[in-house]
């Protein structure tokens, strides 16, 4: 019999229907809770000697590979798969799938739920009323007229821009893979996004290229009064260069889900009063665990049966 192992840390709640899917196509399912993501020993020692893991962010380079010699496939809980070796993979013959699409809506959702926090202040003014301070001690912004800058125009780009139109609002986006300008959206260059924009919005994937491509020179190009939201990869920003930026009021404020290294505890943005963040959780929905979570699962049923995942990514 196959072996199954489902690497179970923030989705183990939403683990069981794709351990029902799998467990019902004939496969030995284990569910393991994984302290630590980014250890590839720990990874290896938990995944042993079964032939598929379904992952979140856990690590899986060379360390894994090697160590687990029979693993045939890799299939991530998610959309991203920066935190999967995929050189390694290919070198051991280890399929890696993915589930694209699946938190599409939950990540815009959760992005645009951050840009009406930050524009109406609502963390100041539940502070305030913590304090037994009541009455309007400071403006919020409304969103109509304002511009926003989307970086990255895939499904969760193209979904904000939709939420954007509704409120009335001018988008921009930018994404080097689009020739053609989407209507009604305006396609513009990384620098003038920064430079005109008033809520800016990451969702780029994060390769070598885009690894801290918010940095002091488009930083600089910002407004004073505009915010930066991220609810892609901490990696895309340097968040030395954000932090200086923040501290000095030369930005209004930003929205943080995701940190270069999480969880960032001891991170010095946590201590700006024009940061709010939250816990990687942008993608943290019902829905779209279970959509992931299904998808994960096939991909994992349809190698062990000689066939072609649905999303096969090497």
């Amino acid at each position: 019999m196959k072996k199954a192992i489902i690497l179970a840390r923030s989705f183990a709640r939403s683990a069981k229907d794709p351990l029902r899917r799998l467990e019902a196509a004939g496969i030995q399912v284990e569910i393991k809770k994984n302290p630590n993501p980014e250890n590839e020993k720990i990874v290896s020692e938990l995944i042993g000697d079964a032939e598929g893991v379904l992952v979140g962010m856990d690590r899986v380079g060379e360390v894994v590979f090697t160590n687990c010699p029979n693993l045939k496939v890799v299939s991530k809980h998610g959309v991203g798969v920066d935190n999967i070796d995929l050189q390694s993979a290919q070198k051991h013959s280890v399929v890696v799938a993915n589930a694209p699409g699946t938190n599409s809506i939950s990540v815009a959702e959760m992005a645009f739920t951050l840009i009406l926090i930050l524009a109406r202040k609502i963390p100041h003014f539940f502070e305030q009323i913590k304090n037994k301070e009541w009455g309007a001690t400071s403006f919020g912004l409304e969103l109509e007229g304002k511009t926003i800058g989307i970086v990255g125009f895939g499904r969760i780009g193209k979904n904000i821009a939709r939420y954007a139109q509704a409120f009335a609002m001018k988008v921009l986006y930018y994404d080097p893979f689009i020739s053609d300008e989407i209507s009604p959206y305006k396609k513009v260059e990384l620098e003038i996004l920064f430079k005109d924009a008033d809520f800016i919005s990451l969702h780029a994937p994060l390769t070598d290229e885009t690894r801290e491509m918010v940095n002091d020179e488009l930083l600089s190009l910002m407004k004073k009064e505009a915010f930066l939201i991220n609810t892609a990869r901490g990696e895309l920003i340097n968040e030395e260069a954000l932090y200086l930026y923040l501290k000095e009021n030369r930005i209004a404020g930003a929205a943080l889900d995701v940190f270069t290294h999480e969880p960032p505890f001891d991170n010095p943005l946590l201590s700006l009063p024009n940061v709010i963040a939250t816990p990687h959780i942008s993608s943290h929905t019902r829905e779209a665990n279970l959509k992931m979570g299904n998808i994960a699962a096939e991909n994992i049923i349809r190698v062990f049966n000689g066939e072609e995942p649905l999303y096969r990514v090497v």
